[in-house]
């Protein structure tokens, strides 16, 4: 998401603050009060280098308490990228990284299964050359895949305590692999066979709330809605798009699928406790009173939210109900204090 904020065109680029800005806006108007924002520690197109992950996770630390959100930062390490386990190892010592994923997007395999698809990926979405992705992508059949670098993430990510996921899973023996090294979250597996063995094992289960929303994964691969009806789905993570959140999680309810609790846990309770957070992500006492109001319908729609019970983002019709109550509420107090004793004895 913050990538999209920083370049909404290619080759333009918007100053990192004012990007935090626009995606904290985007963010509490859907009604989200904690956000991870996904860095890729990756060299690849765009905006994905080393130097830019250490000026973004540096400017998120810098200006976080600026934010109406509260801004983490999930490292997603590439497995191609050995010489970002330095960074990783420095951010997660000064607790700049609050949770680490694992990824190899390497043709072949995991989301890029079809070399067909990633080709279409990196020509339609990145704007490229079509020849020279064929290209790349021939080539990164022919780079083997490393995971010794991966073991020593994942060892710094448990020596300091951080959720680790895994990434693209596509088969039982890729998810094996990832739950030897630690990992405790399944993000996004490619196909059923490889969610059910992440459920078997233990971990949590994420699937993208736009692929549950658009009824499909943009790449063909498995749908936010077969693993709910497989019974492995655990909750859904914005990925690139905030509002999908809520929207998909009351579609999954309107759909029959689950019930609205059941539905509203994929975005709150469930996705809070795969990240460790357990000060917050249900209405309990003594929890972080963490809130958003809707108005029902057929999208519904956030009309205010709260963090900590302070108010973040309220609109013209929240705030017409809030004066209207307060309003309401003065009139009932005033004939009680006109009527005390110590106003009667005067």
């Amino acid at each position: 998401m913050l990538e999209r904020e920083l370049e909404p065109r290619p080759g333009t680029l918007f100053p990192v603050e004012i990007a935090l800005q626009e995606l904290d806006k985007r963010l509490v108007c859907n009604g989200i009060t904690t956000a991870y924002a996904a860095v890729a520690l990756a060299d690849g197109p765009g905006l994905r280098s080393e130097d830019r992950a250490r000026e973004l996770i540096s400017a998120i630390w810098q200006h976080r308490d600026l934010l109406s959100v509260e801004m983490l930062v999930h490292a997603r390490f590439e497995v191609t990228m050995p010489a970002a386990v330095r960074m990783v190892s420095e951010l997660l010592k000064v607790g700049q990284i609050q949770m680490v994923s694992l990824m190899d997007h390497t043709p072949g395999q995991g989301q890029f299964r079809d070399l067909e698809t990633y080709t279409n990926y990196m020509t339609k979405w990145l704007g490229g050359d079509r020849e020279k992705a064929a290209q790349s992508a021939r080539a990164g059949l022919e780079r083997p895949t490393s995971w010794d670098v991966g073991h020593e993430v994942a060892r710094y990510a448990r020596e300091y305590g951080v959720p680790l996921a895994s990434h693209d899973d596509d088969t039982p023996a890729k998810v094996d692999l990832m739950h030897t090294l630690g990992t405790s979250i399944a993000e996004f597996p490619v196909t059923l066979e490889a969610a059910q063995h992440a459920k078997a094992r233990g971990m949590c289960v994420l699937m993208g709330a736009p692929n549950a929303l658009c009824g499909g994964s943009h790449s063909g691969n498995l749908s936010a809605k077969s693993a709910l009806e497989a019974g492995v789905l655990d909750g859904l993570a914005a990925d690139y798009h905030p509002a999908s959140l809520l929207q998909a999680a009351f579609k999954f309810a309107r759909d029959g699928l689950v019930s609205l609790p059941d539905a509203v846990n994929l975005v709150t309770r469930n996705v809070a406790r795969a990240a460790n957070l357990t000060d917050r992500g249900s209405l309990e006492v003594g929890l972080k009173a963490d809130l958003t109001a809707l108005e029902d319908g057929p999208f519904p729609r956030v009309r205010g939210t709260w963090r900590s019970g302070q108010l973040l983002f309220g609109d013209g019709v929240l705030l017409h109900h809030l004066g209207q109550a307060v309003q309401g509420e003065q009139n009932r107090t005033t004939p009680r204090e006109v009527a005390s004793p110590q106003s009667t004895s005067r």
